[in-house]
C-alpha cells in the first residue's frame, strides 16, 4: 500500500506487542487508562489468538474459540451483561 501523496490524508498505525506471564492484576493499570480514554485499540489475547478481549472506555468485546466457551462466560458473568433489550 502506498502512502497517499497529501500529506492531509496520510494515516499511521502504531503496534506494540508484548508478551507477558498471567497474573491477577497485571494488567489492572492498562484497564484503568482505557475506561479513562487515555488509551485505546488495545486487543488483550491468549498466545494462540483464540480469545480476544476488546476493552473500550463503556465496555468490552470479548470474542471466544467456541459458542459452548462464550455461553459459559456468558452465564458467568451475566451481571455484566447490558439490562437494554437489544443488549446495547
Amino acid at each position: 500500500m502506498e502512502d497517499d501523496p497529501d500529506p492531509a490524508f496520510r494515516t499511521y498505525c502504531h503496534l506494540f506487542v508484548a508478551r507477558r506471564p498471567w497474573r491477577r492484576g497485571c494488567i489492572d493499570d492498562l484497564l484503568r487508562d482505557i475506561a479513562d480514554d487515555k488509551v485505546a485499540g488495545v486487543l488483550i489475547t491468549d498466545t494462540r489468538l483464540l480469545r480476544i478481549h476488546h476493552p473500550y472506555d463503556g465496555g468490552a468485546d470479548v470474542f471466544l474459540a467456541t459458542s459452548e466457551e462464550r455461553d459459559r462466560v456468558r452465564d458467568r458473568h451475566a451481571d455484566w451483561l447490558s439490562r437494554h433489550p437489544l443488549s446495547l
